[in-house]
């Protein structure tokens, strides 16, 4: 038996399909603990031979621990990238035949849908953290945004300044008009920056308490305790890549493929994979390549890329130096050797 169960915010769709065709149950249920384990209730006899099929998202975590470990069913967690382009082909479509649909693929071909394995507990716990950095992150570039913009319609051009002291610089240029404005904001801006300082140092405890690995990782220029945490928590465990190259295409760091007869296309990369950790593997890139970056073998590999020209040769460089980065990463991870910065070119010479 194959139970489809499209999750929703408050309610879920639920249909269960046997081997032979026959619609056994469908039905609206909470997304709840205790709404999903009383719905399941009704298959214990099954137990054994039934799968419970559903796409990744906000609540596809405890979903999957729920039912796989507490109640006993096995599941397959669906890649949300593969059912989104099978949508794409679709007339209709609403929570029940999203359902059907996954009951249906159950049974024919599981392997159709891409299924992925959330990583541990532990590690996502570990990872919220960073997580949490980013969003205060992101909300302190918004006020800064605002704040400049503000004051450039008032012929106030701010000067430029790190995002950490930038509070500090800009307190001294706002006039006495824009005060009850912008004041309230430059004192969010200061706390922003505190409780982004109190997660980094969360991090780096994180990272030296937890997952000593991550020193290793941290040789490498560019890469600090936020970068080598996250690689380490987003692929969790090295051992299920055969070959560091590999690691790139996990990441969506490689070009897309398209083939057709004689002709064969390579379009932008894929950006399969974790969206923030790719972001932090390109702007450790960005440093590398940058003014600040120390020579060695993944600055002059972009170096080349850079040199053959063309509109978005900066874009591709950083972009192949954050595939190679992550390859590398990988390799320091698995090995456990130390970094050399120049071992290729050495060899070469």
């Amino acid at each position: 038996m194959s139970i489809g169960l499209d999750l929703g915010d408050k309610k879920s769709q639920l249909f269960a399909l046997k081997s032979n065709g026959e619609v056994v149950l469908e039905a609206k249920i909470a997304t709840t603990p205790q709404g999903i384990a009383t719905a399941l209730d009704e298959f214990r006899e099954y137990q054994g031979r039934v799968i419970v099929i559903f796409e990744a998202g906000t609540h596809s975590r405890w979903v999957d621990e729920l039912i796989e470990e507490e109640l006993g069913f096995e599941t397959i967690v669906a890649n949300p990238r593969t059912i989104a382009l099978v949508n794409k082909a679709k007339r209709r479509k609403n929570d029940r035949l999203d359902a059907q649909a996954l009951a249906h693929w159950g049974l024919q071909d599981p392997y159709f849908l891409s299924p992925i394995k959330h990583r541990g507990s532990a590690a996502q716990a570990d990872l919220c953290v960073i997580r949490a950095r980013e969003a205060l992150v992101e909300s302190r570039t918004k006020l800064i945004n605002h704040v400049r913009s503000t004051l450039k319609q008032f012929a106030i051009r701010p000067p430029s300044s790190d995002s950490r002291t930038f509070h500090k610089k800009i307190a001294e240029l706002v006039p006495d008009r824009l005060k009850q404005a912008l004041d309230p904001l430059l004192a969010n801006l200061e706390w922003l920056t505190r409780e982004i300082a109190e997660f980094e140092k969360k991090i780096d405890a994180i990272a030296r308490t937890k997952y000593p690995e991550a020193e290793r990782l941290r040789q490498v220029a560019g890469v600090g305790p936020i970068v080598s945490l996250a690689f380490i928590l987003t692929l969790e465990d090295p051992k299920k890549f055969r070959k560091s190259r590999q690691v790139g295409a996990f990441l969506g760091l490689i070009p897309a493929l398209w083939e057709s007869g004689d002709r064969s296309l390579e379009l932008r990369i894929t950006k399969s994979g974790d969206e923030n950790l790719r972001r932090l593997l390109l702007q450790s890139a960005h440093y590398i390549l940058g003014a600040f970056g120390p020579d060695s073998d993944l600055r002059r590999f972009g170096e080349r890329i850079f040199l053959r020209g063309g509109r978005f040769a900066k874009k591709r460089a950083a972009t192949a130096v954050a595939r190679k980065l992550a390859v590398l990463l990988h390799s320091l991870w698995v090995s456990g050797e130390d970094y050399e910065p120049l071992r290729n070119s050495k060899a070469a010479a």
